[in-house]
């Protein structure tokens, strides 16, 4: 292990929230339900997509990447933090921490990614309505969709190659719920600035860039919208991008200044606090805004209900 590691350390010891015992089993509650509801809603989202046949189109293609993803996010996560409230110390190996730190941030680049294929979806339906179909095919869809999975885990990997290579000779509590990049940065007991200006780089990269192409797609989007007519089919056009555009909003507000500015973690334990936004409540809330702005979600949902309790 102290090979593997290249410093001292074996494994880690994560602090999550230090509290008192029967606040830290109300947490615990908390969080579990959390939890399960998440795994269930983005559970039915996939089932109820894959088994109806009308909604098989490129728009909900991406809506069941972006729930199967998110059920891996929360499980590299949740887990770790249901045991930190129960354990005093919750340890992680090193070899645990690096593959948690991996999945991890492969996750949340694709997420950043898939984001922004969604948004140039949404904006080839409402700026090209007509020639929707031939240019948003099946093909291309599936193309996007696994180059989202594919530049995710390429730039995990590049970020893990770098902070690997860093010694951690000690201490080794580690003021987080989970091995995420900084505190674990602030470990080490060698020269860090080589895998920080990589961290930083590539998060510009992997944010920053699919930000632009939602931000640039959604400029479009309202300038077409605004050029409708009637307020009626304002509204239409916009329903179709709603649910997405709140998606958006949410998960970069929390993810931004952490993914970009990584430094800035290091003395705050508030940043706790903003890891549990986009790590937990995020995931939770993203599949209650689709099925809840989307009439063919809902409808196809309490239709796959009622063939369930006729059964």
């Amino acid at each position: 292990m102290r090979n593997l590691s290249g410093g001292h350390i074996s494994e880690f010891v994560l602090v999550g929230f230090p509290t008192s015992a029967p606040f830290q089993l109300l947490l615990f509650a908390l969080f579990l339900a959390i939890y399960l509801l998440t795994l269930l809603e983005n559970a039915l989202i996939i089932s109820t997509i894959w088994l109806t046949p009308s909604l098989h189109r490129p728009m909900y293609f991406f809506l069941g990447h972006l729930s199967f993803l998110e059920l891996w996010y929360i499980n590299v996560t949740v887990p770790r933090l249901l045991g930190a409230f129960l354990m005093q110390n919750c340890k992680i190996s090193y070899v645990g921490c690096m593959t948690q730190l991996y999945f991890f941030i492969a996750l949340a680049c694709t997420e950043c990614v898939l984001l922004a294929v969604m948004a140039y979806d949404r904006y080839l339906a409402v700026c090209e309505p007509l020639r929707y179909p031939s240019l948003m095919s099946s093909r291309l869809a599936t193309r996007l969709a696994l180059s989202s999975w594919g530049s995710g885990f390429f730039s995990s990997m590049m970020k893990l190659i770098f902070i690997s290579r860093l010694s951690y000779c000690g201490p080794n509590i580690m003021n987080h719920f989970f091995c995420d990049i900084s505190p674990l940065l602030n470990l080490t007991c060698s020269d860090k600035e080589q895998a920080e200006l990589v961290d930083f780089l590539l998060a510009l990269v992997m944010i920053l860039l699919p930000l632009l192409a939602v931000v640039s797609s959604y400029a479009a989007i309202i300038a077409a919208i605004l050029r409708i007519p009637t307020a009626q089919g304002r509204r239409k056009a916009f329903s179709t991008c709603a649910s997405h555009l709140a998606v958006v909003i949410i998960y970069y507000s929390s993810t931004l200044f952490t993914y970009a500015r990584p430094r800035a973690m290091y003395t705050f334990n508030h940043n706790k606090i903003i890891s549990v936004l986009y790590t937990v409540i995020v995931p939770f809330l993203n599949p209650a805004i689709y099925c809840l702005r989307n009439k063919e979600v809902k409808d196809a949902l309490r239709k796959a209900g009622k063939r369930a309790s006729q059964r």
